[in-house]
């Protein structure tokens, strides 16, 4: 459902991009970013301590716009291109994929965010479906995640999905036993490491309600998590999401909660096919900027964990799962408020 990231951190393809799209360092909303329209800038370190990837696909757009002249459509992707977003693990180098978002965070005295997705029969058969192939693959790859991030700072949202399609019957009950254990398993992983913060996918607040998720959440090993995470990928409004994270916190001891705003800024799509609704709808708009000062105290971040402007499948016009899509990205950019 969600759509999986496949892009990588190119530290060759960011020194070549590097004449036209910078990352500067101390810049602020007001910095360099009004004085040349190729620089992205990020917000100061106090409230977003997160990494900002100069190699992304936003910023690579800044620099191809900036570069034929169109400095409207620049100005416009600038305002995904300077926010953090969470950078999603692939399948086939773990290791030296994580190492090398975490090791350019450190190197900017920033925490890396991080989205682990590989859990095995992922999506149903959705637009997102695979996975690793099976529970002894999965561990085998986590491992490599938490060798790659070692002792740097790092936030894990850990799984979208896995708890909800559980929930909701998607994932077939033959498979429920092995995922428990693999989400428990992840979990206690991720907490042997020094300066990692782990946080489970808990669905969000159009989509079943903290009375069906908090036994599967806790059987899924939420009491060793830092919190949980909701309204990734998806569309639902900050207030309806807090809401929703503060109900299912009274269920789990308390637990503070991370709100995945990178899409939510006109709430929900209310037409088309009810089942379709969460794939690329139209009219949508970017959400809150990350930051960690939210101003409540169980809500400990905004985050941008599903990546504007990448597709949720080949659906309304758009291209495969997790593939850049500018025209989207666009319309996020042109209808924020």
């Amino acid at each position: 459902m969600y759509g999986n990231y496949t892009g990588r951190f190119r530290t060759g393809a960011v020194a070549a991009a590097g004449a036209m799209v910078l990352l500067a360092g101390c810049s602020s909303a007001g910095d360099d970013g009004d004085k040349n329209p190729a620089v992205i800038g990020r917000q100061p370190t106090g409230g977003d301590p997160y990494w900002v990837n100069p190699d992304g696909n936003a910023a690579r757009q800044v620099a191809a716009y900036t570069k034929d002249g169109n400095d409207k459509n620049a100005d416009l992707i600038r305002k995904i291109a300077r926010q953090p977003v969470g950078e999603w693990i692939g399948p086939d180098n773990p290791e030296a994929e994580t190492k090398g978002f975490t090791e350019a965070a450190a190197k900017a005295g920033r925490e890396a965010l991080l989205v682990l997705y590989n859990i095995p029969h992922r999506d149903c058969d959705q637009f997102s479906k695979g996975g690793a192939a099976d529970g002894n693959a999965y561990r085998a790859w986590l491992e490599k995640v938490a060798q790659g991030i070692g002792d740097r700072r790092a936030t894990v949202i850990l799984e979208p999905d896995a708890v909800l399609h559980l929930v909701d019957g998607c994932t077939p009950q033959e498979f429920h036993e092995e995922r428990y254990d693999l989400l428990k398993g992840a979990v206690q992983r991720l907490k042997q490491l020094p300066d990692t913060r782990v946080y489970m996918d808990a669905g969000n607040a159009g989509w079943h309600t903290p009375d069906a998720l908090f036994q599967p959440i806790r059987r899924a090993g939420i009491a060793d998590a830092d919190g949980f995470a909701v309204n990734v990928s998806n569309f639902q409004t900050t207030a309806a999401s807090t809401d929703f994270g503060k109900q299912l916190s009274a269920k789990v001891g308390g637990k503070p909660f991370v709100i995945d705003t990178s899409r939510n800024g006109n709430g929900p799509y209310g037409g088309g096919d009810p089942k379709e609704n969460w794939c690329n709808p139209p009219g949508r708009a970017l959400g809150e900027p990350p930051t960690t000062d939210t101003g409540e105290d169980l809500v400990d971040a905004y985050l941008w964990v599903k990546r504007p402007g990448e597709s949720d499948g080949a659906c309304k016009g758009g291209p495969k799962a997790g593939a850049w899509w500018p025209e989207y990205a666009l319309g996020l950019a042109r209808n924020t408020k």
